[in-house]
C-alpha cells in the first residue's frame, strides 16, 4: 500500500487533527492515518486501487486544511473605531465579525468563530 504525505499549514491544533483523520479513515480504501498539528502534515496509507492521492487531496481542500490560513498583516497606520478614536493594531482583524479583537475589548457572541479554523463552526447551546 503506498503512502502520501502531505503538508497542511492550517492543521495547527489537535482539534484539527481530529477532523482530518475523520475525514481521512471515512474514505474507502484508506487504511491508516499518521496526522501531526505540531508539524502540519498528514500521512495517509490507502489502497491505491479504490482511492488516488487527488481524492485525498480534493477532501482536505475542501475542508480548508491545503490552503495557507489568512493572517491579516500589522500595519504601521492606525486602525479607527466606530466612534472616531483611533489606535493602533496590535492584535487582528476577522473578516467574519469585521471587528479588530485585542485583549481589553469585548466582542459579542454573533453566532459563528471569531477566526477561520477548518472543521470548526459556530458554538451551540447555552
Amino acid at each position: 500500500m503506498p503512502n502520501l504525505t502531505l503538508e497542511l499549514p492550517s492543521m495547527y491544533g489537535d482539534h484539527h487533527v481530529v477532523e482530518v483523520r475523520r475525514l481521512l479513515l471515512e474514505l474507502p480504501g484508506v487504511a491508516d492515518v499518521y496526522a501531526s498539528s505540531s508539524f502540519r502534515i498528514v500521512e495517509v496509507q490507502y489502497d491505491d486501487a479504490e482511492l488516488t492521492p487527488d481524492q485525498i487531496k480534493a477532501v482536505l481542500g475542501e475542508a480548508g486544511y491545503l490552503g495557507e490560513l489568512p493572517m491579516p498583516a500589522e500595519t504601521s497606520t492606525p486602525a479607527t473605531e466606530n466612534n472616531g478614536q483611533t489606535y493602533f493594531r496590535h492584535t487582528a482583524a476577522f473578516e467574519q465579525t469585521g471587528q479588530v479583537v485585542n485583549f481589553g475589548q469585548k466582542v459579542p457572541y454573533n453566532g459563528r468563530p471569531l477566526w477561520p479554523c477548518p472543521g470548526m463552526g459556530p458554538i451551540s447551546g447555552k
